[in-house]
């Protein structure tokens, strides 16, 4: 009945009505390996799919956004980062007539690869593994390489380069230095995540006590709102509003922003919690002793290789690459229990405790 009826063409005849700037699902550059389309979803929801039943999605649950291993329930782990991006991202599609289900599998899956201990964990492989690491680098890696046994979840295209190119630098969160998405709907990702993580980290960072709400820039609070649903629907709206003709498609060179006001507000809001929040954390004794971590695990199953589980051994060719694609896959606790064990006496075993009170970038379809 289901092929008769087949609920998947239906679905690609609606997105149809979409904006001509969307990208409609029969339109996808299409996959790696050429697989049987599914009789009822699209590829783009496909995609989605996948992402959700995969093991480095579950783990996020248990991954740093900023506050390591916190004792508090109700700090943001990676995981809720990743489900509110999708939620901004949605949103925002959504009112711009772009492909909703496109928007929010790169959503759920641009955080795949990010290591234990947040940006800290980031940092000090980067420093370690020459070659260098990117979290974003690694997301792409971990859906064309890593899940599945070395598989990989063979997405398509457009996904996998929304997840490559949603980085962006420290000045400018509209800034494509980090990497320009082929699709509107990654660039819709791209802001989200900014959008999300901001409002998100400010919370946080006042339930630790290292900020209050009074402690925020006069002028951005003035112009984005004094609450944290308030300047995350001021954001929201405004990236609608700059961004409106991509709904009729009569923008000649469509692209999601802000308005310069809105986005000098929000860069400036950007900037505080790196001065304030980010930078601090970065200084504090449980990142220092997150650093030490990650460097014991890189250094020892560097030299004992044989250590690592078995699967390991089909991703790549070069022992240290294998350490790194290990390492990155490790949740916070995992990591730290993992470190206590091989090394009992040092500071590693010391639980990281929440203070009390207080890429390259993909232009055409090359992935293949």
């Amino acid at each position: 009945m289901i092929e008769e009826l087949n609920i998947r063409q239906l679905a690609e005849e609606r997105e149809e009505s979409l904006s001509p700037h969307a990208v409609k699902s029969q339109d996808s550059w299409g996959r790696a390996r050429p697989e049987e389309p599914c009789p009822v979803r699209t590829a783009f929801q496909h995609d989605r799919d996948r992402i959700i039943h995969c093991k480095s999605f579950r783990r996020l649950k248990h991954k740093t956004q900023v506050f390591i291993a916190p004792l508090g329930d109700h700090y943001v782990p990676r995981l809720t980062h990743t489900l509110e991006v999708a939620q901004i991202a949605r949103t925002i599609a959504r009112a711009l007539n772009l492909n909703e289900d496109l928007t929010e599998a790169i959503a759920l899956g641009h955080d795949l690869g990010h290591t234990p201990f947040g940006h800290v964990g980031e940092e000090v492989l980067n420093e370690l593994y020459k070659p260098g690491f990117s979290h974003n680098e690694q997301s792409l890696r971990v859906v064309e390489k890593l899940e599945k046994d070395g598989q990989g979840l063979n997405l398509t295209w457009e996904v996998r380069d929304g997840i490559l190119n949603h980085s962006k630098t420290r000045e400018n969160i509209q800034d494509e230095d980090g990497g320009k998405p082929a699709t509107l709907e990654g660039a819709v990702v791209k802001i989200s995540d900014s959008v999300a993580y901001i409002n998100h980290d400010i919370e946080d960072a006042i339930r630790a006590g290292m900020i209050s709400e009074g402690d925020l820039p006069v002028l951005a609070i003035a112009k984005l709102g004094n609450t944290h649903s308030l300047r995350i629907n001021t954001m929201v709206c405004d990236i609608i509003e700059h961004s409106w003709n991509i709904r009729d498609g009569k923008t000649e060179n469509p692209a999601i922003a802000m308005s310069p006001e809105t986005l000098e507000a929000t860069n400036n809001l950007r900037n505080f919690l790196f001065e304030r929040v980010y930078n601090i954390r970065s200084a504090q004794e449980e990142s220092e002793r997150a650093r030490e971590i990650v460097r014991l695990l890189y250094k020892h199953f560097n030299e004992h290789e044989d250590k690592m589980p078995p699967e390991y051994s089909f991703y790549s060719a070069k022992v240290e690459r294998r350490v790194v694609d290990y390492i990155a896959g490790m949740t916070d606790h995992y990591a730290m229990r993992m470190a206590g064990e091989l090394s009992p006496t040092q500071p590693e075993k010391k639980s990281l405790k929440t203070p009390k009170g207080k890429t390259p970038e993909i232009q055409s379809p090359t992935l293949f």
